[in-house]
């Protein structure tokens, strides 16, 4: 495991230096594929009501094309669910839900007995979730068809209802009976009061609506942050609904703010940065494991993608890793959460930060837009900048001053970059000093990296020294996360040695005279390894060198002794040696010439069998003319060459009970069609006489 030491640091640095900055980037096509694979219909449909809308949203978000099937048992549900009599206003509000989707053929007494069902419930409604499947399913009809009449005359007492349950955080309890307050129920609750306002007749007091606008604001003093500027909404109160996640009850409280912001005349003066880093959340979960995870993501999203006045931009970099060496350019491209294009505006690169520290140069330098490809491109790095990691630091501008009151983006966006390079390494030599005066006895020069095959000796007096240069492609000098020289002895025991440098030039002096006892005075041959690699280092190596031949002194009574190599588990599991079958030997059997001679025995009675029908004058004559007995002669004749033919199968293949079997039927068969042919020949034969 020793000679995986150097790279497994080298890929832990990698990694610790990816955390330190978070990258956003909007949805992407992989959400597609996983909403396909986590929505998949059983038998054609989906579970409940409920999962079908998730899964029906989700689809229409992200632009996939919905099944014919799919639409076709859901459009079915949904005209048994509203013609029924004794469905709740749960499933009323998700049928309804899933026809703002799919527009079903529906009837519009089917419309008039929902809302009669749903202004009942309400009107006996005890509790927030009885108001907003209610109030909910009252606006969908109100949207779906003008035919019904959706408005409520007593809208101020509904309201007030509501908000009887709402607490001084902004937080909502569920019922009026439970003390315990959530961020979910605050989300439910934010949509019913806009549904309320929308179905008011007449219109809500203005007084409440600027109570309500300042709940939507305590919500956010109650916020949770994350170090990279991330916001969510926690909930760890477990209600009527059971337990909610982070992301859940963030997608709730998003829902019901969307839904304020699209019922009020006036923005809500929602603070950017947070909405921005509700956004970052969503898109900071990736790929969620779960349906219902997913469809809470997407759809959260797409209410912040359409949230009047506060729609949040986000600044991703498709590439975050920008080579010197190939010359690759940065570029940054600003969209919406599910990647719409962002309006017109320019992206500034105002400052570069060196990773870990606070030094900062002052760049602002205006970014040049590539309008095909919909990109901000940094055409060069400035100067100053070399291998190595940096935060940029970026402002977007827009160009028309009136986009700042329907977009937030949230002031300065910093990305960790890193500029990787091929280092240049000068000056590599490996050698053998003496250790008295110091002097060269023995030198040797390295290509690195490279192949190298050094064969260097030396014995307790003297001493190895290995140096080299590295320079970035600018010039300046470099250090690697990792430099490691290693040398392994013969019987598999390692030493690794750290190579100090001193600005360019890295360099390790073996006095081996020191390190006898650390070498458990092994003599023989030791061969040498050298690592140097860095993340930002695109020609990091790992190679062989050679080998040094050490001769060491007699190690005393009390030296240590070196440590049993381990064993290697999988040893056991290699190939076993080859396995050498031993064959009976073959029989031995007669010449060639007299199993010849056999065969033509053999044939002998058959020409024996001919001659005889020769001698019989055996004819053709009294064969049948007529057409049936003429054929159950043929057959007769097939039947006897039938027997024969099995006799041949039984003496090469077939066994006694088969043959046996066989012979039976062909005996049925050869005793009918011989007793046809023997009663014609029997009946001409008397005809003849007779006559």
């Amino acid at each position: 495991m020793a000679q995986y030491l150097g790279f497994l640091v080298l890929v832990v640095l990698v990694l610790a230096a990816g955390c330190e900055s978070a990258v956003f980037s909007p949805v992407l096509e992989s959400h597609r594929s996983a909403a396909l694979e986590l929505f998949s219909p059983a038998d054609g449909s989906y579970g409940s009501l409920e999962e079908t809308y998730e899964a029906l949203k989700t689809f229409k978000v992200l632009g996939i094309e919905k099944k014919h099937y799919i639409t076709t048992s859901s459009c079915a549900s949904v005209a048994q669910t509203l013609k029924s009599t004794s469905s709740v206003s749960k499933d009323y509000f998700h049928a309804l839900r899933i026809n703002s989707i799919l527009n079903c053929d529906l009837n519009i007494e089917a419309f008039r007995g929902t809302e009669s069902v749903l202004k009942g419930s309400l009107n006996g409604a005890n509790s927030l979730i009885d108001f907003y499947f209610s109030i909910g399913g009252l606006v969908l009809l109100k949207e779906q068809t003008p035919e019904v009449d959706v408005h409520l005359v007593d809208a101020d007492k509904i309201f007030r209802s509501i908000k009887a349950l709402g607490q001084s955080d902004g937080r909502w309890r569920l019922n009026s009976n439970n003390p315990e307050s959530s961020n979910n129920a605050a989300g439910l609750a934010l949509e019913a009061l806009a549904g309320v306002i929308s179905l008011a007749t007449p219109q809500i007091d203005n007084s409440l609506i600027t109570t309500m606008k300042n709940d939507v604001l305590k919500l956010f003093d109650g916020i949770e942050r994350y170090d990279d500027g991330t916001y969510y909404f926690d909930e760890k109160h477990v209600g009527a609904l059971g337990h909610q996640s982070p992301l859940s009850a963030s997608a709730s409280v998003v829902r019901g703010i969307t839904a304020v912001a699209a019922t009020t005349s006036e923005y809500l003066n929602l603070p950017g940065d947070k909405i921005l880093g509700l956004a970052k959340f969503f898109l900071g979960v990736g790929i969620p494991g779960s349906a219902q995870d997913l469809y809470h993501q997407i759809d959260a999203l797409s209410c912040l993608e359409n949230i009047r006045g506060s729609t949040p931009l986000i600044l991703s970099l498709p590439a975050t890793v920008i080579s010197v060496t190939k010359k690759d350019q940065l570029k940054v491209r600003v969209s919406t959460v599910l990647g719409s294009p962002a309006p017109t505006l320019s992206v500034r690169l105002m400052q570069i930060f060196v990773s870990g520290t606070k030094d900062a140069s002052v760049i602002d330098q205006k970014l040049k837009f590539d309008a095909v490809n919909g990109m901000h491109v940094l055409e060069t790095l400035p100067k100053n900048i070399d291998v190595g990691s940096y935060v940029f630091s970026f402002e977007i501008i827009f160009d028309n001053p009136e986009h700042k009151k329907t977009y937030v983006t949230g002031g300065r966006t910093r990305v960790l970059v890193d500029i990787t390079g091929v280092i240049k390494i000068d000056n590599a030599e490996i050698v053998i000093l003496d250790g008295d005066h110091g002097s060269i006895e023995t030198q040797k020069k390295l290509k690195l990296p490279g192949g190298n095959d050094v064969a260097l000796s030396a014995n307790h007096l003297q001493k190895l020294r290995l140096s080299f240069d590295l320079a970035t492609p600018s010039g300046n000098a470099f250090k690697p996360h990792q430099a490691f020289l290693k040398l392994r002895h013969e019987s598999g025991v390692d030493h690794i040695f750290l190579v100090g440098n001193s600005g360019k030039k890295f360099e390790i002096i073996l006095d081996f005279l020191g390190l006898v006892e650390k070498f458990f005075y092994l003599s023989g041959r030791y061969n040498i390894q050298l690592t140097v690699g860095d993340s930002d280092m695109e020609n990091s190596f790992l190679q062989p060198l050679g080998y040094v031949e050490l001769d060491l002194p007699d190690a005393p009574e009390k030296a240590a002794r070196p440590p049993p190599q381990p064993v290697d588990p999988y040893s056991r599991y290699g190939p076993k040696p080859e396995i050498a079958h031993i064959f009976r030997a073959p029989e031995k059997r007669p010449a060639k010439e007299l199993s010849l001679v056999f065969l033509g025995l053999v044939l002998v009675p058959f020409f024996g069998f001919l001659a005889g029908l020769v001698q019989l004058r055996a004819n053709l004559k009294n064969f049948p003319k007529a057409t049936a007995p003429s054929t159950f002669a043929i057959l007769f004749h097939l039947g006897i060459a039938a027997v024969l033919a099995l006799y041949a199968l039984f003496w090469l293949k077939l066994d006694l009970f088969t043959t046996l079997k066989a012979l039976g039927l062909l005996g049925v068969f050869l005793m009918f069609v011989g007793h046809k042919t023997l009663s014609h020949l029997a009946s001409t034969s008397s005809k003849l006489k007779s006559s």
